[in-house]
């Protein structure tokens, strides 16, 4: 199945705490359905210290599903994704405003 997020896409969170906000995909897992989303599903994690790293805890962005993403349009705002051939070329398309997403 052709891959509608991918890494580097523009998303808006649709449901869950970050509801609205706007980030950048960084790594898509789709084994798992998920999504690792710049600055969205920030988790603080406890980490002992090892030869290479002290301890502390840090924050770092955690997967999101999937489902709880959509593209963002020109305009900002979330949008489907819709498949077109484009000069032989099989190319992602905005349900919004029909514009081609970059790629």
């Amino acid at each position: 199945m052709a891959a509608k997020i991918k890494k580097g896409d523009k998303v808006v969170v649709l449901a869950g705490k970050d509801k609205g906000k706007t980030g950048q995909v960084l790594q898509v897992i789709p084994s798992e359905t998920r999504a690792i989303v710049q600055g969205i599903n920030l988790v603080r994690r406890h980490q002992k210290q090892t030869a290479s790293q002290d301890a502390g805890i840090f924050t770092k962005e955690a997967p999101i599903h999937l489902s709880n993403l959509a593209v963002a349009d020109a305009n900002g705002k979330p949008t489907r994704v819709g498949f077109q051939i484009k000069d032989g070329v099989k190319v992602r398309v905005a349900k919004t405003t029909g514009d081609q997403i970059d790629g």
